[in-house]
């Protein structure tokens, strides 16, 4: 009787054991190993200039993208593995008025914001008066 007990208890100790390894390796709590985590600051100018600054760790890559509204890629760079920090400087000037996407992505997350250029429209005076 003692034995049986012994080997229904192994037993059910086995199989809860090798249930949760299962399960925990079926779903990691962890990022991968070689996914950059990053921080960035986008603002732009006062001469119209994009500016992006990107701050990264060492170990994984990281592109920046910039996109029209129809998701043609207008620009990228990518950050190697072992560089650590970007400071970028778009020229918008040739670019249409409209909205544009910039997307920062490691793979695993993708950041993304919106950029909108527009003209200020010149204001004309209602009527001239001319003096002769």
């Amino acid at each position: 009787m003692k034995t049986l007990i012994k080997s229904l208890a192994f037993a059910l100790t086995f199989g809860f054991v090798t249930s949760v390894a299962t399960v925990s390796h079926a779903n990691p709590i962890t990022r991968p190993a070689n996914v950059a985590s990053y921080k960035t600051g986008i603002y732009s100018s006062v001469d119209g200039k994009l500016n992006i600054a990107l701050d990264k760790t060492v170990g994984g890559s990281v592109n920046i993208t910039l996109k029209d509204a129809d998701g043609k890629t207008l620009y990228v760079e990518r950050l190697g593995k072992k560089a650590t920090t970007s400071r970028i400087r778009l020229n918008l000037d040739e670019l249409k008025d409209g909205t544009y996407q910039v997307e920062i992505t490691n793979g695993v997350e993708t950041t993304t914001h919106s950029v909108v250029l527009s003209t200020p429209q010149s204001s004309s005076p209602a009527r001239v008066v001319a003096l002769n």
